[in-house]
């Protein structure tokens, strides 16, 4: 908003003296003020130094907009102007009238037109002396930043000699201008940092109150630099899920803690947390304190703190442990004979299909035994079932003494059981299957029933294709077995 007013001013100012005062202002506008006091600082130099009485600053916004934001010399202008807000085209009329005076514009009131004028006029004394400073005079110095980026608008009025300034006071205030559109695009950066700086240290408040606060485990890892790898900070759940202090912790490198059972797993999950594609999963072994190892589950997830500070790792965790256990204990059950706890058809499927994988790589062949429990039913009867469960378990226990390391007993329901045996023939076969028979054949704990076995045989050669074909194949030699015992 420009100001335009007439007053009565003393003596002139001696040249030097202004020169001098005007350097004084300027290193106080370059202080390291904020914009507010950077703004002021301008516009109490024009009226402290410069010989005018008034001085208005304009401060020009993004849009275009410019907006009153100091005011020195007239409490009444002040007043009437602070805050006022004015449209981005609001110098541009009087502009095209104004004189160019190198930097400044000046706005003559015999140029100006009739009607109502903007901008704050005092009721004062109009003088008819030559060049004598009229109230509806306009003295304009526009402020650019370094860029050359329209900042705002200074405007004077008051002269202290009465009169339009000559060329020395217009070089002054067209050096100060200068140096004012300086110190407010300085004074702009210093607000924005410091404004940063307190959005920062908010948001760091905030980390620290969220990360302390927590109930899971929180802890913050160097990602790159010297320290990478190395844990730079724990929360106290961190501290009670795994065991350690604080003291023990930070400093040290993570992956110490992580058994390395499976190297290119952390190398895999280490790639995908800095590929920085958002929260990285993880469920990994942790060794605590006491040497046992705990389930963690969490998120990793790469913190870029800005320019110049290095990058770090967030991870966040809680102990799986015991659902990693439920799960174990699930999928054992899923796979395993309840009574016997050995595997059921459904996992003697899976040893199956790699056993035949393995047998079609190296070419020698294996066998599949369906083994039926002969006189069983009679330890039910006289026993109950209760002693029936005792003796399978205890079946179930020497059938796994009598075969070899990697081969598979499995309960396939009632006292039927078969076993996968790889890479076996001749010999080797008749001793196990002897073994098998003479185990069964001994008697069991409390139990005066003899009960033995008939055992059948089916080959596990490359060709084969099917278990349940298999053991229909080992259930017929078992059949014919037990026939021409019984026949004999």
């Amino acid at each position: 908003m420009p100001c335009r007013s007439v007053a009565v001013q003393n003596e002139p100012t001696v040249r030097m003296t202004a020169v001098r005062r005007l350097y004084e202002v300027s290193a106080r506008m370059g202080a390291g003020r904020s914009l507010a006091e950077t703004l002021q600082a301008v516009v109490d130099g024009v009226v402290d130094g410069l010989g005018f009485g008034i001085a208005v600053l304009n401060l020009r916004y993004p849009d275009g907009k410019f907006e009153v934001i100091a005011v020195a010399g007239s409490p009444e202008a002040k007043e009437a102007l602070l805050g006022t807000i004015s449209a981005a085209d609001i110098f541009d009329a009087e502009f095209k009238i104004a004189d160019q005076w190198g930097g400044l514009r000046f706005v003559p009131h015999e140029r100006l037109p009739e009607g109502e004028v903007v901008g704050w006029v005092p009721d004062v004394p109009v003088s008819t002396e030559p060049d004598a400073w009229h109230p509806l005079d306009a003295l304009f110095a526009p402020l650019h930043s370094p860029e050359g980026e329209l900042v705002g608008m200074l405007s004077v009025d008051l002269p202290e000699d009465q009169r339009r300034p000559g060329p020395i006071h217009r070089e002054l205030l067209e050096i100060f201008a200068t140096q004012a559109g300086l110190a407010i695009d300085k004074a702009r950066l210093t607000d924005q940092l410091r404004a940063e700086k307190i959005r920062l240290e908010a948001s760091e408040m905030t980390f620290r109150l969220v990360f302390e606060g927590a109930g899971n485990g929180m802890a913050t890892i160097a990602f790159e630099g010297p320290e990478a790898g190395r844990v730079l900070r724990v929360n106290d759940a961190f501290c009670r899920i795994t065991g350690y202090s604080h003291n023990q912790l930070v400093g040290t490198v993570f992956m110490d803690y992580l058994p390395n059972e499976h190297p290119e797993q952390t190398q895999r999950d280490m790639d995908l947390i800095g590929a920085g594609e958002g929260p990285y999963r993880f469920e990994r072994t942790f060794r605590r304190t006491d040497g046992n190892d705990i389930w963690l589950g969490g998120t990793a997830v790469i913190v870029d703190q800005g320019k110049d500070l290095p990058r770090f790792v967030l991870i966040q965790i809680d102990d799986v442990t015991a659902r990693k256990d439920a799960e174990r204990e699930l999928q054992h059950h899923a796979a395993h004979d309840p009574l016997t706890g050995l595997p059921n058809r459904r996992l003697l499927q899976h040893r199956f299909i790699a056993a035949l994988q393995r047998c079609r790589q190296s070419g020698r062949r294996g066998v599949l035994l369906f083994c039926d429990l002969n006189h069983f039913k009679q330890v039910n009867d006289k026993y109950g079932h209760e002693a029936g469960d005792r003796a399978l378990r205890e079946i179930a226990d020497r059938l796994q003494a009598q075969v070899r390391h990697g081969d598979t007993v499995a309960r396939l329901g009632g006292d039927e059981f078969a076993i996968l045996a790889e890479e076996i023939e001749g010999d080797d076969l008749d001793a196990l299957m002897r073994r098998i028979d003479e185990s069964i054949r001994s008697p069991l704990e409390g139990i005066d029933v003899a009960v033995t076995a008939s055992i059948g045989t089916a080959v596990v050669s490359p060709y084969a294709t099917d278990l349940d074909e298999l053991l229909r194949t080992a259930d017929h030699a078992m059949y014919e077995a037990k026939r021409q015992r019984q026949t004999s």
